[in-house]
């Protein structure tokens, strides 16, 4: 007979004086990556590593840290490198609609914004101020008088050549008229039309001759406004130079070393003295009225003309000291990207360089970005824009697509393209991972370093101690009350149990961290000062109690045996299986009768849940092994001549897996044999066509689903569970499972083969042979090979 296991071979079983400390307040505080030494040199190594296309994704489980050791690993490395350059946009000269980027050393971006503000300041002061001095006003005076006077001179000789043939002069704002003069008066258009032929013939005559002089005299005049005109402007020019260049030179010479801000400094040097009076004031005023009179054309004011000479100060490092890590978890478009913002005027959208606002990219630039893969998949152009920067090492902010597809009239602009020095942390599972590097011929390219992370580390001393010291500098960091030692080996059985093998503990350390959360709660709720082992188990109940709603549904319906499952007893063609049940926030084991029924025929094995489109591909593959079991066992001497229908009993959503495939074998012996099976015994275990018992997943919640339905109807002390002798080591029961089993009220039997498993369940021997190798009657093989012997006999006698 199979040996039960022991007691103490059901979970990892932790002892406060393996560890020497009294609670968790002794301990060494450890900052260190705990059991995650391959993702650990990965991460280090790809963080290094500054080559075009090294970024990194790091793939895992969700809860194994994966984001926070990313960051932390991050924020080592940028510790020692640059703080990178500000960044700013302002207006370009040459080509308004692409407005110019300027690099500064950090900090240095919001002096340079300072200078340029307090130099727009002073000039709306001074410029307006010399405009008004006496001084420039007696100039100005000066040249127009000249030009008063040469135009007067002129008028006045065109005056006196025109009298001599005979006509006035008219002088207006149009232009100039010749009225003709006939004995010394002047005639109007009727007294003209009383003239005779040849006074008229006259007068047209001078007249042609006079438009011409007035003509030349025209032109000249033209010429002096224009040359006056220039005499001002020139004057206004080398005035505002003066003025300018007295406040604006110590900026130039601030920034010197800067060959692109010294030329930015050059040309709005040039732009403003070309419009020295947009810094007055009376410009506007006309303006002012047109808007009274047309509401819809674009108030230009002051203020909006000035606007060009400031400066978009788009990322001000200032206040880093080292390179940036940022961590985001909502990349839109326009959040990594940036965005160009727009007014709204009487249905046009405008825009300018200031309204460029900085994207993610723009700050983590020369630094690190950490973001989740699920996040940039899920939003729209985020993954292509990503993919693309990354290519091409710059960073386009382009005009809001919305705006553009919309329709509506839109004034934009395409700012400069910033280049980008940015390693990319993408954070994500393998899913992702696989679907991207086939789906996208550059994602291979541009992520040369994988960092896997696993959900378990091995069970060792050094991580246990490890543990330990997470545990201690989680509660100090997050004011969780200290531990008592007892609770501490709690924890780690629990985190065996998380990982669900006693050769593991689990990584996904965000279950951890609720576990000591909700238990210092409860400690508090309680006034105590530590958390102790009782309070550890509370938690776990409590969270059990909270998320098993539907597990309580269940046990009642079997309880009160809606859902049929028999406990004690023994019968023919019916075996207690064991499955799990997952419903996200809690997992649990149920118990399932399973049922068999063979009769002569050549059908083979009909598994029931196939035929309903009930059954998984790994469920009908286990029933194929079966086929090949039975094939091998007892179809040597002749063909099987078997109809067998097998089921699941009162299944209605569905099943998959093969860790029922040995208990489906152990259905069908009972069947073909007569031999009746213990109720009292469940079943889980995989099985191959030799006849050999193979792991499964789950062992322990399956244990705990069978054991609780025994406890509720009363253990007997003869009811258990039989599991491969592979999961013995999974085995991490919860504390009154371990005690039955120690007071012998529940069993576990861990086998090897098929044949430990029949004689457990049908309590007769699986395999006795006589002298000729043949099965005898007294074992169970040989109570089926007569059964199907005789099945065969019967079909060939009907086939007669």
């Amino acid at each position: 007979m199979t040996n039960e296991l022991t007691f103490d071979q059901l979970g990892k079983f932790y002892k406060p004086e393996q560890f020497a400390l009294d609670s968790t307040e002794e301990s060494i505080l450890c900052d260190e990556i705990i059991g995650q030494e391959r993702a650990a040199k990965a991460l280090k190594f790809g963080l290094n590593i500054k080559t075009k296309g090294y970024n990194i994704y790091v793939m895992g489980t969700p809860g194994t840290g994966r984001t926070t050791y990313a960051k932390h690993f991050a924020e080592e490395i940028a510790k020692n490198e640059s703080i990178p350059h500000d960044m700013c946009y302002v207006y370009n000269f040459e080509n308004p609609k692409n407005p110019c980027a300027l690099a500064f050393e950090a900090g240095k971006g919001k002096e340079f914004v300072a200078d340029m503000e307090e130099f727009l300041e002073v000039l709306q002061v001074e410029i307006p101020k010399l405009f008004s001095s006496l001084e420039y006003e007696k100039e100005k005076n000066k040249i127009v008088k000249v030009y008063q006077d040469k135009r007067d001179a002129v008028i006045k000789q065109m005056t006196d050549e025109a009298k001599e043939y005979g006509f006035g002069v008219k002088m207006s704002n149009t232009g100039i008229y010749f009225l003709p003069i006939v004995g010394d008066v002047t005639i109007s258009e009727e007294d003209y039309d009383a003239l005779d032929e040849e006074q008229k013939a006259y007068i047209s005559e001078n007249s042609e001759i006079i438009q011409e002089k007035a003509a030349d005299v025209m032109r000249l005049i033209k010429e002096f406004e224009k040359e006056t005109k220039k005499n001002v402007e020139d004057r206004e020019y080398n005035l505002g130079l003066f003025t300018l260049s007295k406040y604006l030179s110590p900026i130039q010479e601030k920034y010197v070393q800067d060959e692109r801000v010294s030329s930015y400094l050059v040309a709005l040097k040039e732009d403003v003295l070309d419009n020295l009076y947009d810094f007055i004031e009376e410009e506007f005023e006309e303006e002012e009225s047109l808007q009274l009179m047309l509401p819809w054309m674009n108030k230009r004011t002051k203020e909006d003309c000035l606007a060009k000479y400031k400066v978009n100060l788009l990322v001000d490092n200032s206040s880093l000291t080292h390179a940036p890590v940022i961590v985001d978890f909502n990349p839109t478009y326009s959040n990594l990207i940036g965005e160009i913002e727009y007014d709204s005027e009487f249905g046009n959208l405008t825009t300018d360089f200031m309204k460029i606002k900085p994207g993610l990219i723009h700050k983590a630039n020369g630094g690190y970005l950490i973001l989740h893969v699920t996040d940039i998949l899920g939003n729209p152009y985020v993954w292509e824009t990503l993919r693309r920067v990354l290519k091409t090492n710059e960073i386009v902010i382009e005009p809001m697509r919305e705006y553009l597809l919309s329709g509506m009239s839109v004034t934009s602009i395409k700012p400069e393209a910033i280049a980008v020095d940015v390693k990319v942390i993408l954070v994500g599972n393998d899913y992702y991972y696989d679907v991207l590097s086939e789906y996208d011929d550059d994602f291979l390219k541009l992520f040369k370093i994988s960092a896997q992370f696993d959900y378990e580390m091995q069970n060792d001393s050094s991580h246990l101690n490890c543990l330990v010291q997470y545990i201690k500098n989680f509660s100090a960091k997050e004011n969780i009350l200290p531990l008592e030692m007892e609770a501490v080996c709690t924890v780690l059985t629990y985190s065996s149990r998380l990982a669900e093998t006693q050769d593991k503990l689990t990584t996904k350390f965000s279950q951890m961290n609720e576990l000591l959360f909700e238990s210092s709660a409860w400690a508090k709720m309680d006034n105590e000062q530590t958390i102790t082992k009782e309070y550890i188990l509370k938690t776990i109940r409590e969270k059990e109690y909270r998320d098993n709603l539907y597990e309580e549904k269940l046990n009642e319906m079997m309880d009160n045996n809606t859902i049929m499952i028999d406990t004690e007893g023994a019968k023919i063609g019916q075996i207690n299986g064991l499955a799990v049940l997952d419903t996200g926030a809690h997992v649990f084991g149920k118990p399932a009768k399973i049922t068999a029924t063979t009769y002569l025929g050549k059908a083979g094995i009909i598994n029931i849940e196939k035929e309903a489109e009930m059954s998984g591909s790994i469920h009908d593959k286990g029933v194929q092994v079966l086929i090949g079991y039975l094939g091998q066992k007892y179809a040597q001497e002749f063909p099987l001549s078997l109809s067998c229908r097998i089921g699941f009993e009162q299944n209605y959503h569905g099943i998959d897996g093969d860790s029922a495939s040995s208990t489906e074998l152990y259905c069908i012996m009972s069947s073909l044999a007569d031999l009746p099976i213990t109720q009292e015994i469940a079943v889980t275990g995989s099985i191959n066509q030799r006849g050999d018992i193979q792991p499964i997943g789950g062992v322990t919640f399956k244990i705990e689903g069978f054991f609780e339905l025994c406890r509720k109807r009363g253990l007997t002390g003869k009811q258990g569970v039989i599991i491969p002798w592979q999961n013995v080591r999974d085995l991490v029961l919860k504390e009154e499972v371990v005690e039955a089993v120690r007071d012998g009220l529940f069993h576990i039997y861990p086998i090897r083969h098929v044949d430990e498993g029949i004689e457990l369940l049908m309590n007769t021997p699986a395999s006795i042979k006589n002298a000729k190798g043949k099965f005898t009657q007294a074992c169970v093989h040989g109570k089926v090979m007569k059964k199907l012997a005789k099945y065969f006999k019967k079909s060939m006698m009907d086939t007669e």
